[in-house]
């Protein structure tokens, strides 16, 4: 393994094990096989979890360190429980360009502080798979205006741990200033909008 990926791998897990508790409670509440990661940099939680996991990202960082394959592997088979043969691919390139991956394929589809993953990335979701979204940026905001998602769960977050509520969704992205709900502004912008109800993120279902 090359320094540098160690270095970058710890770096991105500074809260230690934080993003592989979150896909972990995600994988309890959901059956997932392949995964589509835009905007991941180096995370590679999720392939702790998930066998089959495609990530994505613009930074040259994030590609050098997906470059050194046997090394990201090797931190994988660190993680307690993580697949045998995980299977990984990373690309490096902008979301928001056309991508050479099958449409409607994919299981999940992750936006973590990465943008408005849920508009230019849905149609590599297969109709009946779900979109992990947090706040931040606006993709919540987006998604819950989109008429192709449904939420389905609410991801809270207490001391470290992670767990997928199901009940009780209408409590939730009620937005405390109603005007904030405007789809030219949330692109423009990219920016999260304050709720009367939090959670730590989402999960959606696209429904067509």
């Amino acid at each position: 393994m090359k320094q540098k990926t160690r270095q970058l791998w710890q770096k991105q897990d500074q809260h230690q094990g934080d993003r592989w508790r979150l896909f972990s409670a995600v994988s309890r509440a959901l059956t997932i096989e392949h995964v589509f990661y835009p905007g991941s940099y180096v995370d590679i939680a999720p392939s702790f979890v998930f066998p089959a996991v495609t990530y994505l990202d613009a930074d040259k960082r994030a590609a050098a360190f997906f470059a050194d394959r046997e090394g990201v592997l090797a931190i994988i088979k660190e993680y307690p429980g993580s697949p045998k043969s995980p299977a990984l691919s990373f690309l490096h390139s902008d979301y928001t360009e056309k991508l050479p991956l099958p449409l409607g394929t994919f299981d999940l589809l992750v936006s973590l502080y990465a943008g408005l993953i849920s508009e230019h990335c849905i149609e590599y979701l297969t109709v009946g798979g779900y979109l992990l979204a947090n706040p931040s940026h606006g993709d919540v905001a987006m998604a819950s205006l989109d008429p192709r998602y449904e939420l389905v769960g609410a991801i809270m977050s207490e001391q470290g741990a992670y767990s997928v509520k199901t009940t009780d969704l209408e409590t939730f992205l009620i937005p405390k200033r109603p005007e904030s709900l405007a789809i030219d502004k949330i692109r423009a912008t990219c920016r999260g909008i304050a709720y009367t109800k939090s959670a730590f993120a989402y999960l959606f279902q696209r429904v067509s």
